[in-house]
């Protein structure tokens, strides 16, 4: 058990938790706030979005020894609050609601929006609320409650607030943690040093799916070695990706493009690169966001270096670990993840053998990694082997 001292709906809160509670657990049975639904317990449905240091977050998927410090907001927390009551009185108007199971979420991620957009545009609003799923409604009366909401703010002069609270980089709720003794945790966020930010953006973390793949090289491992250090020449051979800043082992900051149909993404992020000379190995993990689909993920990279070919060459085994929540997470089936992180990987194993090669016809990775060139490769390999099991069936039986 663990002890936690947290703000819920301004009341001062102490109470001994298990690790593995979750925070809409605790919330639900340990402070009777049933207002805070459970849905698919994944992260995906929304219903028990919650506010965390005034941040929408997902309390399904949040552990509740986490938020030490931290202030929460659930639904029950809004009744008197100005936004909150215009948006009920717009879904009731609206007809934004049936079951209502959705609802909670709904009215929390819809405060956000009001606060945040400058105006009633519907597709940042479809956007924005697209964490939210709801079964009945089929959303119209959501959206036009959302939009009546901002329009009737912005007619008042009440000027959005871009970033609504979000003063740090990272998970959301994460910056509490900076305040070490202070009274006061939003002053530690106003001015976090370099030193408290690095552990909180970039966390260890267990994976929600891990991906096993092996590639080889024509070069020995020292040389692959090398210049798996070189964190610049790495990024350069991977579709979709470049740095930010200048890179540290401690700390490299970057972002990657992905594009599958008309869903595109850009996750800005940061990561720590580890590795062992002795054993040829190494880990990458980082943490990224893309603001327009408000999805968040976790990402971990483990190779290992092995020589084959009486080591004029290496064999290079990686371990992707992922994990995905937003609107991204919806689309992220895990077969089609695993098809394209195939092809994603071919890609980059063929860069990183032109670039130890000299070859200067170059590398040039695609500015946006692609998802749906990728899939009609994917189909097209597909296609030619069941041509050829079909010629080898048909020759075997003539």
């Amino acid at each position: 058990m663990n002890s936690v001292a947290i703000m819920i709906n301004s009341r001062a809160v102490t109470a001994s938790v298990e690790p593995r509670t979750s925070l809409a657990d605790f919330l639900r049975d340990e402070r009777d706030l049933t207002g805070t639904h459970l849905g698919c317990e994944h992260g995906v449905c929304g219903a028990c979005t919650v506010l965390l240091d005034g941040v929408p977050a997902r309390s399904c998927i949040t552990f509740a020894v986490t938020c030490d410090g931290a202030e929460i907001t659930t639904i029950e927390g809004l009744d008197d609050d100005e936004i909150s009551i215009e948006l009920r009185a717009a879904f009731t108007r609206e007809h934004a609601l049936q079951c209502g199971y959705c609802t909670p979420g709904m009215l929390v991620s819809a405060r956000d929006l009001v606060k945040r957009l400058p105006d009633a545009d519907e597709q940042a609003i479809r956007v924005g609320m697209s964490g939210n799923l709801c079964r009945c409604t089929g959303y119209v009366g959501i959206v036009n409650a959302v939009k009546s909401v901002i329009a009737a703010r912005r007619g008042r002069d009440i000027a959005a607030e871009p970033d609504a609270g979000r003063k740090l980089l990272g998970p959301v709720g994460s910056g509490h943690a900076a305040s070490a003794g202070s009274a006061n945790p939003a002053d530690a966020i106003a001015a976090p040093s370099a030193a408290v930010i690095a552990p909180l953006l970039i966390p260890d973390f267990t994976p929600s799916t891990i991906l096993e793949q092996s590639f080889t090289v024509a070069h020995p491992p020292a040389k692959v070695f090398a210049m798996f250090g070189d964190i610049a020449a790495v990024a350069s051979c991977l579709p979709g990706a470049s740095l930010t800043g200048t890179p540290a082992p401690e700390r490299v900051e970057g972002a990657i493009r992905v594009r599958v149909g008309p869903i595109s993404a850009n996750f800005n992020g940061a990561a720590r690169v580890e590795s062992d000379a002795a054993t040829r190995s190494g880990r990458i993990i980082g943490v990224g966001s893309d603001q327009r689909s408000r999805s968040q993920t976790q990402g971990e990279i483990r190779y290992r270096l092995l020589p084959v070919e009486q080591g004029a060459a290496t064999r290079v085994d990686l371990s992707i670990g992922y994990s995905l929540t937003g609107m991204l997470a919806q689309v992220g089936r895990s077969g089609l993840v695993r098809d394209l992180a195939t092809r994603l990987i071919a890609e980059f194993a063929g860069n990183l053998d032109r670039l130890l090669s000299g070859d200067s016809r170059a590398i040039a990775p695609a500015a946006e990694l692609n998802g749906i060139s990728l899939i009609f490769g994917l189909l097209r390999q597909r296609a030619v082997g069941f041509v050829r099991r079909l010629s080898g069936r048909d020759g075997s039986a003539s």
